[in-house]
């Protein structure tokens, strides 16, 4: 699985990230990262990401018009980039 990381998402994640899901990638990376969600949202599933995200957006979203891509919320906070990759559950 490769996981897109939102705009609110750091891109430094990506190299702890990088075992377990490689080619994961950060919209700001892509030139994404001033795109709406749902230009976003096609991004990631023509492109056979799962979107990470802080934000509800991406769920309202997939909730409204169905998946995929599958949506990560992280609903953790404001949190160092190591507690993220720390987090187990």
């Amino acid at each position: 699985m490769k996981l897109l990381l939102d705009q609110n998402v750091s891109k430094r994640l990506i190299p702890g990230l990088a075992e377990y899901f490689p080619d994961s990638d950060q919209v700001a990376l892509l030139d994404l990262g001033e795109s709406l969600d749902a230009d976003i949202i096609v991004y990631a599933k023509d492109n056979g990401f799962a979107i990470v995200t802080h934000d509800s957006d991406f769920q309202d979203y997939i909730s409204l018009h169905g998946g995929p891509p599958l949506v990560v919320w992280l609903r953790c906070g404001n949190q160092p980039n190591k507690e993220i990759l720390d987090r187990e559950g």
